[in-house]
């Protein structure tokens, strides 16, 4: 396949267009704990990111890259700052578009984007704005349930906060789009852990903020992809997000126990990514070979060949074999599209 075709293959699986083959994507991320929030003030941290994507793509040539936004996990404005209390974040404000935390991203994903050398789509991570506080409170300031407590506290703080740092999500979204050139982006949601976040509740103080960011992102890309974050199997209900336009969705399947084909279907027949649980001991980290292939051509048969990526439920171990993952690409080519009529969906 050539490059211009790996690019259009992408692009006409997310229009439900006939492809020749089903696509497969796979991420994870290349740096980790605090390295993940250090991107400004330790340019080794950058390097690695950097090096980590070109390193992936000559090794694995994949069929589209998402990039990872390691190293700039952390808004300046919550990290600049200990919230100790709901009220505090009432002192979040938008950076602007001049702070290194917008600059260097696009720049970050302008060398990424150049390794590639213009042969695939790329989509870069971006998280919710709600995303960006829950992150923050759980892995920089290790407090795993602050960001519930507020919410059940005082979710009109986390609404001020989250549209504040909007603001700079959604002029980032644009400028990763338009100056570093990447396709589209990666908008990763995620319910709110907890019973006080219904869904007139969410839709009030969450949802705002993350539409102005994915209405930013459909503004100049009509290639946008929802991931509904199931990590660590934190559950999500879907309808939360059915209004949410994008051009395709990627949410835990193994988690919301909703495949592939359910959620094509709720999702008004758009494109879909995923199938595979991504969590490390699981059929694709470490199951025997013909099961993959096997669960592979059982994804195809059930959704069928157009509209869909395989992939997983989030990002995957990063020291999974990409042996592992080359199989379910070449699987995937052998009972998909002009291939479908003639392959075996086992390769020994």
């Amino acid at each position: 396949m050539t490059d211009n075709n790996r690019r259009k293959l992408i692009f006409d699986a997310f229009d439900n267009k006939e492809t020749e083959r089903v696509p497969v994507g796979f991420w994870f991320h290349f740096v980790f704990g605090d390295d993940q929030f250090r991107g400004l003030e330790d340019r080794s941290v950058l390097d690695r990111v950097i090096d980590g994507h070109k390193d992936f793509y000559d090794a694995f040539n994949p069929d589209f890259v998402k990039i990872m936004s390691d190293g700039f996990f952390g808004h300046p404005s919550l990290l600049g700052k200990t919230i100790k209390h709901a009220d505090d974040l009432y002192n979040v404000k938008s950076v602007g578009p001049d702070h290194p935390w917008i600059t260097e991203q696009v720049k970050t994903v302008k060398r990424i984007k150049e390794s590639f050398n213009g042969e695939i789509a790329t989509f870069y991570n971006i998280f919710s704005p709600a995303n960006y506080i829950r992150i923050a409170f759980e892995a920089w300031d290790k407090d795993p349930e602050k960001f519930t407590r507020f919410f059940e506290t005082d979710p009109g703080a986390l609404a001020y906060a989250a549209n504040e740092i909007a603001k700079d999500v959604a002029l980032l979204t644009r400028k990763v789009i338009e100056e570093a050139g990447a396709d589209g982006i990666y908008l990763s949601v995620q319910n709110v852990q907890t019973s006080a976040a219904t869904k007139e509740a969410y839709h009030t103080y969450i949802a705002p903020s993350e539409l102005d960011v994915l209405g930013a992102a459909n503004a100049v890309s009509d290639y946008n992809i929802l991931h509904i974050c199931g990590y660590e199997h934190h559950q999500n209900d879907l309808s939360y997000y059915r209004d949410y336009e994008a051009k395709a969705y990627n949410w835990a399947v193994h988690t919301e126990k909703i495949s592939l084909k359910e959620g094509k279907d709720f999702f008004g027949n758009k494109a879909v990514i995923g199938g595979f649980d991504n969590n490390a001991g699981t059929l694709l980290d470490s199951g025997k070979e013909a099961d993959i292939a096997q669960y592979t051509a059982d994804l195809i048969q059930e959704i069928g060949d157009t509209g869909v990526i395989i992939g997983a439920d989030c990002t995957v171990n990063p020291e999974i074999e990409l042996e592992r993952l080359a199989l379910v690409r070449e699987t995937a080519a052998g009972v998909s599209g002009k291939n479908r009529k003639q392959a075996s969906p086992l390769h020994n």
